[in-house]
C-alpha cells in the first residue's frame, strides 16, 4: 500500500512546529479559497496557509517510497503497512494500530466499533470536525445518534454539563444509550487548542464512571504533544481509541491510523474492509510561526488573540464590516500594480474565511521564516490600504484576480 509506506516515511521522519503551528482538520464554510492568481507581469511568490493539507513530499521521502518493499496487506504481508502499524502503535501506546486512507474514515470506524446497537449515543462538541465536516457518517453509516455539546473557546467541554448529559439518559427508556465520547486534540475550530492532560483524566473518570468509551480523533495530535513537550502516549493514555492524520502535520501524502486494544483494532479491520480501506487516499503535511507579527501591527482591521496561540493555527480576527474574511483573502491573494510599486515584490497570500469574523491560518513545514515574513508584510500592507480607505468613508471591490 504505497500510501502507509509514504505515511511510514513520514512517522519515522515527521518533524511537528507546535506553537508558531484541522476540517479539512479542516476546515470550514461554504466558501472554498481559491488557490494562487494567474500571473499578470511577475510571477506571485504564493504563500499558502489554507491548510496544513497543502504540502508535498520532500525528496527523502520519495526516495524512500521508491525503495520500500511491497506485499498484499489483505494477507498482512505488507512489510511497509506492518511496520508503519507497530511503529504508530508504539507511539500511541496502544496495543496495535491500524493502516486507513483518511482520518474521517479512522473516526467513523471507531464510532461503528465503539457503538454496536443502532440508536446508540455518541457525545461530542458542537464544534468538532467529527460533528460539522465529515458528512455525518456517524448517522448515514453507523446509526449513531451525535448529542452535540458547546464547545469552551478552549476546545473542552464543561464536564458538569456533559455528566449531566450522560446521567439523564443513563437507564433511561426514552433516551438514545450514551456509549462514547469523541474529543478533538487539538481542536481545529478553537484554533488548535491543545485539550489539558488534566482534563483528559477527569473525561476518563467521567467515563469509567457511567461505562462509557472515549475516543480521540487525534488528527493533529502530535502538535498538541510538541506544545505540551510529552510523548504522545501521555496523551493517547486517557482514551480506548485514537485516530493520528498523516496528511497534516506529519508530513505524509496519505493516510492515517486508528489504534487501540487488541479486540478493538481486530474489529476495526472487520469494518475497514466493509468501507474498502485497503485502498489509499491522498494529501499532505505541517513547521510553524508567530503570530505576534500580526498582533504588532495593531490594526483596526484584524487582531489575534495570543493567548488563545497554542499550535500550528492562527484565527484572525476580523474587525467591523469591512473587509469581510472573504474579502480580506481576496486582497491577500491578489497582487495590485499599486503593491508592486510600493514594494517592489509580487506576493500571493492564501487564507481560508472561516467564520463571518476570522480567516484561519495554518503553518506548516512548507512555510520557511522568510515565507512567514512575507505574509506579515503583505498583512501589514492590505490593511494600512483598507484602513486608508475606510477613513475616507470608501468601500472598495477587491483587486483583479490577475492583477499585475
Amino acid at each position: 500500500m504505497l500510501a502507509a509506506r509514504r505515511a511510514g516515511v513520514a512517522l519515522r521522519r515527521g518533524r511537528l512546529p507546535a506553537a508558531h503551528g484541522a476540517g479539512a482538520g479542516a476546515g470550514a464554510g461554504s466558501v472554498q479559497p481559491r488557490g494562487p492568481p494567474r500571473p499578470v507581469g511577475p510571477t506571485p511568490r504564493a504563500v499558502d496557509l489554507r491548510s496544513d493539507t497543502v504540502t508535498r513530499p520532500c525528496a527523502g521521502m520519495r526516495r524512500a517510497m521508491a525503495r520500500a518493499a511491497v506485499g498484499d496487506d489483505d494477507y498482512g504481508e505488507d512489510p511497509a503497512v506492518n511496520e508503519l502499524q507497530c511503529l504508530a502503535a508504539g507511539i500511541l501506546g496502544m496495543e496495535e494500530a491500524l493502516f486507513v486512507p483518511t482520518a474521517t474514515m479512522a473516526n467513523l470506524i471507531a464510532v461503528m466499533c465503539h457503538c454496536q446497537r443502532r440508536g446508540a449515543q455518541m457525545l461530542l462538541g458542537r464544534d468538532s470536525h467529527l460533528h460539522l465536516y465529515e458528512h455525518g457518517g456517524a448517522a448515514q453509516v453507523a446509526g449513531v445518534h451525535s448529542q452535540a455539546l458547546p464547545d469552551l473557546p478552549d476546545g473542552t467541554f464543561d464536564l458538569d454539563q456533559l455528566e449531566l448529559t450522560i446521567r439523564e439518559a443513563h437507564g433511561s427508556r426514552y433516551h438514545p444509550r450514551p456509549e462514547l465520547i469523541c474529543l478533538e486534540n487539538t481542536h481545529s475550530s478553537a484554533g488548535g487548542r491543545a485539550l489539558p492532560l488534566t482534563y483528559l483524566q477527569q473525561v476518563r473518570g467521567l467515563a469509567d464512571r457511567y461505562g462509557l468509551r472515549v475516543h480521540m480523533d487525534g488528527a493533529r495530535l502530535m502538535n498538541a504533544a510538541v506544545a505540551q513537550d510529552v510523548e504522545p502516549a501521555r496523551i493517547a493514555q486517557h482514551c480506548d481509541s485514537v485516530s493520528l492524520c498523516f496528511s497534516k502535520g506529519l508530513g505524509a501524502p496519505a493516510g492515517a491510523v486508528l489504534a487501540g486494544r487488541k479486540e478493538f483494532v481486530a474489529e476495526a479491520w472487520r469494518v475497514r474492509k466493509l468501507g474498502r480501506g485497503d485502498a489509499a487516499g491522498r494529501r499532505i503535511v505541517g513547521p510553524l510561526s508567530t503570530p505576534g507579527g500580526i498582533q504588532g501591527l495593531n490594526s483596526p482591521v484584524c487582531s489575534v488573540d495570543l493567548v488563545a496561540v497554542e499550535t500550528n493555527i492562527v484565527m484572525v480576527s476580523i474587525r467591523g464590516g469591512w473587509p469581510s474574511p472573504t474579502e480580506l483573502c481576496e486582497h491577500l491573494r491578489a497582487v495590485s500594480e499599486e503593491e508592486l510599486a510600493e514594494t517592489g515584490q509580487a506576493v500571493s497570500v492564501l487564507l481560508f474565511p472561516w467564520s463571518a469574523h476570522a480567516v484561519r491560518a495554518v503553518w506548516h513545514r512548507d512555510i520557511s521564516a522568510h515565507d512567514t515574513e512575507l505574509a506579515k508584510n503583505k498583512l501589514a500592507f492590505v490593511a494600512r490600504k483598507c484602513q486608508e480607505k475606510l477613513a475616507l468613508g470608501l468601500r472598495p471591490t477587491p483587486p483583479s484576480a490577475g492583477g499585475a
